[in-house]
């Protein structure tokens, strides 16, 4: 345990239940739906409401193994290429075989996905997949066909629900155990202020931490408040450095910032191509795909042609298409175009890359438990192995989906899940030892994501990363001295709060960065361009320490070492889950 918390007022209020999932995407859903019908008192908590994250967001499709001819060890083979030789071979053979009858339960819970004339499932391709098997929903609205069947079936199981919450911190026993969370709900309503559910489990589906940065895709709710809570609570994250910038995203300006709309992958699968202001291709001879090479491939072959060509983005020439195939396959990508100014169906689309996917995140093993016992991660903020150092496309989806039917498994199997029973250990909201967290203000946030995007963005260096991590350094040295002087400049708040998880989550994703000294997936040194499977064919496992320093170890291969709960029992136990290399370079300084 770390002992560090946000400064925040206590709860005034609680609730009680056997599990708390945080997170209302495909992921939370999914393991809130599983556990409340094993008879388990669930209660989901959400920043938003409940079709708010980024599910909705979603558009490509689901990836599986629905196809005829295609199998769970093709879906395997495309998944680990991606992944750059980082995935966890174990974790991706689970996703591919369990994500078929996944992907049918959700039929089964009333998500309709498109279809051909015979009524069989219509699928298609996307960037790394060798056969068409991205099943999709309202031609590029996939996300929001699964929001919506998995939100209806929420509210007809009549679960209980907490939306317009921003989760807190952690709450623990005396021993260390899970208790809960506490949460600060927004607005008026049957709760209001911070409060805290009282649970011996707790589920992270938080989604990501694509706020990290300027530009991305992700919706404004996306601040990493899962990882920052997990880092908080002692738990290990994993693959921080691997922040997937999806290619193809519309280009609003230089100076655009916040969510961006994304330009599917799915537009490339089904032919369009990738050109320059004089229309010529120029992902022909890059890689056998062309366009639809692994997004990583992609993104840094347009960014090294907006930097040959001293451009600030690239085209997307789906002209070809005709008005028809634009309307009816991708409706909401055609308006968003239009709304800006841009008709695909006349123009080639304006594209740049911009920061879309954590594939790391709170370190998991496969029933989605952490190194802190009773907490679970699924979705987005975690890090199962499943992706290495880059998603394969449309592998997001079915992730949540099979690690949540595992998570639930998991739960529902457990000594302390016993509907309707508590564990008899009351919550400590303040343990000896606590100590809060300086709080930044609000304007720091856009000062955050312009140093990522400076020193931590699609192209990385040792000296860019330096200047980033003494950037941030400098923030949280200027919080921690308002905090000592007062007036404090930052109150306790949403806003204070978000920025204080984004300079958290900055600061390991950074640290990791500096550690991994080549190129590989879509962590991208340019002083260490080339790939070097000997020395770093390993993943990166990042812990606070309590004088809030990033503290790095690494594995001994791409395989994860089993997760090691800490042990509640024994207070002085803060050791790296067993398999672990401490990288002394990058020990905290002494306090």
């Amino acid at each position: 345990m770390t002992g560090i918390r946000l400064t925040a007022p206590a709860p005034g209020w609680a609730i009680d239940a056997d599990v708390v999932v945080v997170g209302s995407g495909v992921a939370g859903l999914t393991t809130a739906l599983r556990c409340a019908a094993a008879g388990l008192a669930t209660v989901v908590v959400t920043k938003a409401r409940l079709d708010d994250g980024s599910t909705r967001w979603a558009q490509g499709g689901i990836a599986a193994a629905l196809g005829e001819g295609d199998t769970p060890e093709q879906h395997l083979d495309d998944t680990l290429v991606a992944g750059a030789g980082l995935c966890d071979e174990t974790a991706v053979r689970t996703l591919v075989t369990e994500g078929p009858d996944a992907v049918r339960r959700l039929i089964d819970t009333g998500a309709h996905f498109d279809t051909t004339d015979t009524g069989a499932i219509a699928l298609t391709r996307e960037g790394g997949h060798h056969r068409r098997r991205i099943a999709h929903a309202g031609g590029d609205a996939t996300g929001a066909e699964i929001s919506r069947a998995l939100v209806g079936a929420v509210r007809s199981a009549a679960l209980r629900t907490i939306e317009n919450a921003l989760v807190l911190d952690l709450l623990t026993d005396a021993e260390g155990r899970t208790e809960g969370v506490t949460l600060h709900v927004m607005g008026e309503g049957q709760h209001d202020g911070v409060g805290a559910v009282h649970a011996p489990a707790v589920v992270l589906a938080t989604g990501g931490m694509g706020q990290v940065f300027s530009a991305t895709t992700n919706p404004p709710v996306s601040t990493g408040d899962g990882v920052a809570l997990a880092l908080r609570a002692g738990a290990e994250v994993s693959d921080l450095e691997f922040v997937q910038f999806h290619p193809t995203v519309l280009f609003l300006g230089a100076d655009s910032e916040g969510q961006q709309p994304l330009v599917s992958e799915a537009v490339r699968g089904e032919g369009a191509h990738l050109v320059d202001a004089s229309g010529t291709r120029f992902m022909l001879g890059q890689h056998e795909l062309a366009e639809l090479a692994p997004r990583d491939i992609v993104a840094k072959a347009i960014t090294r042609q907006m930097h040959l060509q001293g451009t600030e983005h690239m085209y997307l020439d789906a002209r070809h298409f005709g008005a028809a195939m634009w309307e009816q396959r991708f409706p909401t990508i055609l308006a968003a175009c239009r709304a800006h100014g841009i008709d695909p169906v006349t123009q080639p689309v304006p594209v740049a890359p911009a920061a879309h996917y954590a594939s790391g995140g709170v370190r998991t093993d496969l029933r989605g438990r952490t190194t802190v016992p009773g907490l679970y991660a699924c979705g987005e903020v975690a890090c199962t192995g499943v992706h290495g150092a880059n998603r394969l496309a449309s592998n997001s989806l079915l992730e949540g989906l099979v690690f949540a039917e595992r998570i639930a498994a998991d739960i529902v199997d457990g000594p302390r899940a016993d509907p309707g029973t508590a564990s008899g250990r009351p919550p400590v909201v303040n343990p000896a030892g606590t100590h809060t967290v300086p709080l930044l203000t609000a304007e720091s946030r856009t000062a955050i994501q312009r140093i990522m995007t400076r020193g931590a963005g699609v192209i990385r260096s040792a000296g860019s990363l330096a200047t980033a991590a003494e950037e941030l350094e400098a923030l949280q040295r200027a919080a921690a001295a308002a905090d000592e002087d007062g007036p404090k400049d930052a109150v306790p708040g949403v806003e204070a709060w978000e920025a204080t998880n984004l300079l958290l989550v900055s600061r390991v994703l950074v640290a990791a960065a500096r550690e991994r000294e080549e190129t590989r997936g879509c962590h991208w040194r340019e002083d260490r361009p080339d790939r070097d499977d000997a020395a770093w064919r390993r993943h990166l496992v990042v812990r606070i320490a309590p004088d809030r320093q990033p503290f790095v170890s690494s594995t001994d291969s791409a395989a994860f070492p089993p997760v090691r709960p800490r042990d509640p029992a024994d207070p002085t136990d803060t050791a790296l889950s067993a398999g672990l290399r401490n990288h002394p370079a990058d020990a905290p300084e002494e306090p």
